[in-house]
């Protein structure tokens, strides 16, 4: 655990909060507001139908078993017992994990959320994190502000990582997804080395895991993983993310993992923002206790589906419009394309790679075009050829025309118009 974890004391009414539950018990513990005072009295959900998506559904929550009231009043700090049942069923179900009291699992405004208390409850300033190269560039300022050195490739003679981070399914920016013999080796070297040589932490930030749509059959999780080679859990710990297949808005992510880890992250909420939305969480189990564990799978399936149409057309465009500019691997999950653009390095460098910065930031923009330099997503800034290309919000036309207007600015930056 990290020094500021060691200093965080359990909040003096949070952490009697359980204790309102015992039969009998008469609570003048938490200033919670009074029921009658709220003006909200009932919400109703309205949600496409998955056997008729031209028809809704109606979800209502209101006095029934209390459902209102939780969903407007302060909860428990890692989760709303019903919404945090409905997950660890869902971990089962996906990952072949039953409870036991090794692991927990909590619930957050977020992933990200989820990310930063881990980061928190794990690194002191100084210490060194294993991360790939490219990394999901919303990481990079944590690890920065946290004074926590980020290396790619471990050198000879420094001290082991405290713990590597990774997106193993089509990993933002790459698209990548870590293939099984990769992720069981691994799994074999953080047992290995034991990072930070008492304890071996494997962050998996895993957003794109429901989005998986690869012609072969999903990999194994390394959250499976850990429980199938015999050496026993509380290597992983895993973030998982409904923001990309029910919503964005709704901020709902939940984790996985040792639940010393997971504790020291819910007094890190405690101290930051008390608990996740009980009104998010409350729509967000509204809706999977309706479609059941079999609904989300259909659901996840059709979203799958959707992407990996986008990423055909993504492609096609790129083919129409870049052929024989760009170099990329179609990615098999998620919504992202990593390219690379054949453009000439430098002058100073007419050895090296091209560098996709400015035709981005300034060519391509100037063109009608967004997109992100691969740069970004280098913990140390390196030049990079490479681009980030998010193929989830346009549609057909839109995507050929952005493409069109890209493949202007390639051309011009290599001199052929």
């Amino acid at each position: 655990m990290s020094s500021l974890s060691k200093t965080r004391l359990v909040s003096p009414i949070r952490g009697l909060l359980t204790l309102e539950s015992i039969p009998g018990v008469l609570s003048l513990l938490a200033g919670k507001p009074a029921q009658q005072t709220f003006p909200i009295t009932s919400i109703s959900i309205n949600v496409r139908s998955q056997e008729s998506p031209s028809e809704e559904i109606t979800l209502k929550i209101d006095s029934q078993g209390g459902q209102i009231s939780e969903a407007l009043q302060y909860g428990p700090t890692n989760g709303h017992k019903d919404l945090v049942t409905w997950l660890l069923t869902l971990q089962k179900h996906y990952h072949g994990r039953s409870e036991d009291p090794s692991w927990m699992l909590s619930v957050g405004a977020g992933s990200q959320d989820l990310l930063y208390k881990a980061f928190l409850a794990l690194s002191n300033p100084g210490d060194s994190v294993l991360i790939e190269a490219p990394v999901y560039a919303g990481v990079i300022p944590l690890f920065v502000s946290s004074g926590v050195n980020m290396v790619e490739n471990w050198p000879v003679g420094k001290p082991y990582p405290k713990y590597l981070y990774t997106v193993p399914y089509g990993c933002n920016p790459t698209g990548a997804t870590t293939n099984l013999q990769r992720r069981k080796e691994v799994l074999a070297l953080a047992r290995k080395y034991k990072f930070s040589s008492s304890r071996y932490i494997l962050c998996l930030d895993d957003p794109y895991y429901l989005l998986y749509y690869g012609p072969e059959p999903r990999p194994t999780s390394y959250f499976a993983l850990e429980a199938q080679d015999g050496h026993g859990t509380g290597v992983v710990i895993r973030f998982d993310s409904l923001s990309k297949v029910v919503s964005s808005g709704l901020r709902i992510g939940f984790v996985s993992g040792p639940a010393p880890i997971l504790r020291a992250m819910s007094l890190h909420t405690a101290s930051a923002n008390l608990q996740p939305s009980s009104l998010a969480q409350s729509v967000t189990y509204a809706l999977l206790q309706h479609w059941g564990i079999s609904g989300l799978d259909a659901h996840t399936k059709y979203v799958s589906q959707f992407y990996r149409e986008r990423r055909d057309v993504f492609e096609a465009a790129l083919k129409k419009h870049l052929d024989g500019l760009v170099e990329y691997t179609s990615p098999v999950s998620g919504m992202f394309l990593w390219f690379k653009l054949l453009i000439p390095p430098p002058a100073h460098d007419l050895n090296g790679e091209g560098d996709s910065s400015e035709l981005i930031k300034t060519k391509a923009l100037e063109n009608g075009v967004l997109a992100l330099p691969g740069t970004v997503f280098f913990a140390n800034g390196q030049r990079s050829a490479y681009v980030r290309a998010s193929f989830s919000m346009l549609d057909d036309e839109q995507t050929d025309e952005a493409l069109r207007r890209l493949g202007e600015v390639v051309r011009q930056a290599r001199g052929e118009i």
